[in-house]
């Protein structure tokens, strides 16, 4: 990676599914070995139904200034509300990969149902609602979202713009503390 970012080939260098062990493992590593690139990312799931990074790395990432890339942030489709009564879209990322089941099983589907009804109480998409929340963050470099159609990348998009009030906030917390991590 070192003799890459030499040549010009990448810029930075960064880790995928690590935990808080690896994550501080990496950067002890480039702090003894001064020749090696410093992680300065790290890729893990995170949305409102996997929190799991905001327990030991979130820490982690604020002190020791690696950032977390976001992927998942609509668990698999499901913060879109698009599975929701049951419902399995054809060529939804769940009909076509169904071993990804979490999302839309047992508290899952609980929660999801949840964060719906408090996205409609304050005329939010649950869509935007689920990006705007990981957008906040402070651990936060990048938030990496996926759709399918134009309309779906539109949606996405358009969370940027969306600012949740004290409120929201305070509802969300509330629905994962009672529901917490439903889908690790």
């Amino acid at each position: 990676l070192r003799d890459l970012i030499r040549e010009g080939k990448i810029r930075q260098v960064g880790l995928s599914n690590e935990n808080p062990w690896g994550i501080m493992r990496y950067l002890e590593e480039g702090k003894v070995h001064a020749s090696l690139p410093r992680m300065i990312t790290v890729q893990n799931p995170y949305s409102l139904l996997n929190r799991q990074f905001e327990i030991g790395s979130s820490e982690i990432a604020m002190r020791e200034d690696i950032k977390l890339l976001a992927y998942s942030p609509l668990g698999f489709g499901a913060l879109s509300g698009k599975y929701l009564g049951g419902r399995l879209p054809e060529n939804s990322r769940l009909a076509l990969f169904p071993e990804y089941n979490r999302y839309i099983k047992g508290n899952s589907v609980v929660a999801t149902k949840k964060y719906y009804e408090l996205a409609q109480l304050h005329d939010l998409s649950l869509t935007q609602m689920s990006l705007a929340f990981v957008n906040t963050r402070p651990f936060l470099t990048s938030n990496i979202i996926g759709a399918t159609t134009m309309k779906q990348l539109e949606e996405n998009l358009g969370s940027i713009d969306v600012k949740l009030s004290e409120e929201v906030l305070n509802g969300i917390d509330a629905i994962h503390e009672e529901i917490p991590n439903p889908a690790p």
